[in-house]
């Protein structure tokens, strides 16, 4: 490697973890056209086993890093150009580990527009400068009588002059500017006040009217809250340091680095000059450094939230492919219907008025009872939007008077179903079904495979992030799409069913070529194998090798084509099998003919004790799907509405979304409660995340209902009564304000940010 690829992989090495050998191979790899879930399922060897985490990391913080020494690299030209390179210089840029750094270092020698400091130097100004820092018991005044002219009429003139100088000069330091950064970094503390007369119309951000924190220690959640109050005008936001002496603490590091140590007449008129460099420029910039970090850090701490929760709810549990009712409530349009058999295809649709104004419940009735008998309807799902609890108890009723095997009824998210339903995905898969019966079709099919749905689906439009509207939309979508990615390969996909759109997102597959899959399919039936994929036009050894592993094939030709063995190891594979003495198909799928044999064995040049291992583990089990069971939870009869909650009721419920500071879960009610991170065990947590994951169905105490607010808060604890209210506030600081007293009471909020990812509000709306 040369210099440059060095100081990028030992800079990465550290970030991740790993050894900069491992690095360097996962470069190679991606550099070559490698996807993430490629090199870290197949190409374990090369890379010492470094897993999609960290291989998302190297492939982030890679594109940073390059683009940082191109950064590098255009400053030593420009420098150079100037004729103004020397080797300290050089060796400055060469040690700069950030880019903030490095613009520090170029900012003395970036081209400006005329400034007060070079009309200053034009008017013969410096020298007087150098000869008050020289001559420190001389009086300032005294020395710029000498330097008066016709440009410079005053001694206040040539004095401010001088004082520009140094301003720009302190301004321009870059060991300056780092000491001050990591000073204000360290003491800093946002504060945020209303703006007079605004109190009205921001009332969502009354907990911001007079508020002010540790700028090093601000949740992300509320960082966001408060640069959106900024954003609209609500509040004024100011970063600066403690009022209690941080400003003079601030000038003290501006003063040493002038080499203040006195009190002469020239110590007093430069400490002066330092102390009015603070106030009208440095602290000007270290406030838009920080707030540019601070949005930075924040945008960063919500799409990681994001991206936890969208992983959660694509490897949600199937319910599996078995012939489903979708409902898509409504009351004055009615409930939209839609019946898919086992492998999601639209069998029938209706649209039914159990409600006012028709109120034909009846014939609601008759017709989910004749849709159950005609297709042997085995799931029955139901939006959780307006009407889902009434919706829900019909289907409950007319459940009731069938005879045999019942349906299961499931609650399912709808979040997203509409805007799928209005794209031109959804227009070409149901081109002559009405928008509104389309959502009833994905309500159904999110049921049967929540992963295979949701991809059709903008990541944004899910409705699981904190703050998703205000973070940088370019960043927010490569991080979404990544989480995607991972998942649909952790999951693999059957050839042979697999929609385009799903087929998208495997490993080396454009849109194009997942289209020109499909096609073929349709042209020439099903696959056969998965060597078969290389007569699909636009498909060639490399997309192959890419995608194939991923790729499951049903009784087809080869029994391997089933697993997640790459085709290209499929010889490693057939030996360990001939050892077994047996037939491929009497060996998948039993591990204990497995058990007795040495992973070492058949490790040669080309695979290592990784992949042998990954294949006998596959071989065990064969295209084992990673999602845990279904299982759904049970709303609590005669608790449909914010208004039949009581304290102290016990509840199950389903985790919709995770955030920084606790979990929401959806309790049957068309507003999901707020379970704090204080009130999510009998334990510290600091993450969330420890206890609970979209999708989790989790038992759950009401503790405060604000019907007014719609604000549910809830509580998974088992001593939350008997605890003291000053030990369970205590727990709560590391992700907000302190709990209120009394138990249960929530923490104060912020307004909500989006449709149905606002997590500071104690609820996300249904639509």
């Amino acid at each position: 490697m040369n210099q440059t690829a060095d100081r990028i992989a030992r800079t990465i090495a550290t970030e991740i973890s790993a050894s900069e050998r491992q690095v360097a191979a996962a470069v190679a790899l991606l550099d070559d056209g490698a996807t993430v879930p490629f090199i870290a399922r197949y190409r374990k060897e090369a890379t010492g086993g470094l897993d999609d985490t960290q291989l998302r990391t190297l492939s982030d913080r890679l594109s940073y890093l390059r683009e940082m020494e191109k950064r590098r690299a255009a400053i030593l030209d420009s420098i150079r150009g100037q004729g103004k390179l020397t080797d300290e210089l050089a060796r400055n840029i060469a040690q700069a580990e950030t880019k903030a750094a490095l613009e520090d270092i170029y900012l003395p020698f970036k081209p400006k527009r005329r400034t007060k400091a070079m009309i200053a130097r034009e008017n013969g100004l410096e020298p007087l400068l150098r000869e008050i820092e020289t001559n420190r018991e001389a009086d300032p005044v005294t020395l710029a009588a000498g330097y008066l002219s016709e440009t410079v009429e005053t001694t206040a003139a040539a004095l401010d002059g001088a004082r520009d100088i140094l301003t720009e000069e302190l301004s321009e330091n870059a060991t300056l500017l780092g000491r001050l950064r990591d000073f204000m970094q360290s003491e800093a503390r946002i504060t945020a006040r209303v703006v007079p007369g605004k109190e009205e119309a921001g009332a969502k951000f009354s907990d911001y009217f007079d508020h002010s924190e540790a700028w090093a220690t601000i949740p992300a959640h509320r960082a966001l809250a408060i640069l959106r109050a900024g954003k609209e005008e609500i509040v004024t936001i100011d970063i600066a340091p403690d009022p209690e002496g941080g400003a003079d603490r601030a000038v003290g590091i501006i003063c040493n680095a002038i080499g203040i140590a006195g009190d002469s007449t020239g110590d007093r008129w430069l400490r002066e000059a330092a102390s009015w460099t603070w106030r009208v420029k440095l602290s000007l910039t270290m406030y838009v450094d920080l707030l540019s970090e601070l949005r930075r850090r924040a945008h960063e701490d919500a799409i990681a939230v994001f991206a936890r929760n969208l992983r959660d709810l694509l490897l949600a549990a199937p319910a599996g492919s078995k012939p489903t009712l979708g409902l898509d409530p409504g009351i004055r349009t009615g409930v939209k219907a839609a019946v898919v058999d086992a492998t999601g295809k639209l069998i029938e649709t209706a649209t039914l008025y159990p409600f006012q104004p028709k109120m034909d419940l009846r014939g609601a009735q008759a017709w989910i009872a004749g849709a159950v008998k005609r297709h042997g309807i085995e799931l029955i799902a139901i939006g959780n939007g307006t009407a889902s609890r009434e919706t829900e108890r019909m289907v409950a009723e007319t459940l009731k008077l069938l005879e045999g095997r019942k349906p299961t009824k499931v609650v399912v998210s709808e979040a997203g179903a509409s805007v799928y339903s209005a794209s031109e995905l959804a227009a070409r898969e149901f081109p002559d079904l009405d928008v509104s019966l389309r959502g009833a079709v994905s309500i159904a099919r999110r049921l049967q495979d929540p992963l295979a749905e949701l991809v059709k689906v903008p990541p944004e439009s899910i409705g699981v992030g904190q703050y998703q509207h205000d973070v940088e939309l370019r960043r927010l979508a490569q991080a979404l799409e990544a989480v995607v990615e991972d998942a649909v390969n952790a999951v693999g996909v059957d050839l042979n069913m697999a929609s385009a759109p799903l087929l998208s997102h495997i490993a080396g597959l454009s849109p194009s070529v997942a289209a020109s899959i499909v096609a073929h399919r349709d042209a020439n039936g099903a696959f056969g194998s998965r060597k078969a994929l290389l007569k699909v036009a636009g498909l060639g050894p490399r997309a192959f090798e890419q995608c194939a592993g991923f790729l499951r094939i049903r009784d087809g030709e080869e029994p391997l084509d089933a697993s997640s063995v790459h085709p290209e190891a499929y010889d490693v594979a057939r030996r360990i099998v001939g050892a077994c003495g047996r037939d491929i198909r009497d060996i998948m799928g039993r591990p204990d003919a497995l058990r007795a044999l040495k992973p070492q064995d058949f490790v040669d040049d080309r695979f290592g004790l990784p992949t042998v291992r990954d294949i006998l583990d596959e071989l065990g089990k064969p295209g084992r799907d990673p999602r845990p069971e279904f299982r759904t939870a049970a709303f609590a009869d005669g608790v449909e509405d914010i208004k039949d909650l009581k304290p102290g009721m016990t509840l199950e419920g389903t985790v919709t979304n995770v955030a920084a500071f606790g979990a929401f879960v959806d309790i049957g009610v068309h507003q999901d409660g707020l379970v704090h991170v204080s009130q999510l065990a009998d334990r510290f947590v600091k993450d969330p995340h420890e206890v609970v994951k979209a999708g989790d169905v989790v038992r759950v105490r009401v503790t405060e209902v604000d019907v007014a607010r719609k604000r549910i808060g809830l509580s998974m604890r088992k001593d939350a009564e008997s605890r003291p209210a000053q030990d369970r506030n205590s727990t709560s600081k590391s992700a907000g304000k302190q709990s209120k007293s009394k138990s249960g009471r929530l923490p104060e909020k912020p307004a909500s940010h989006s449709a149905l990812g606002d997590a500071l509000q104690a609820a996300m709306k249904r639509k």
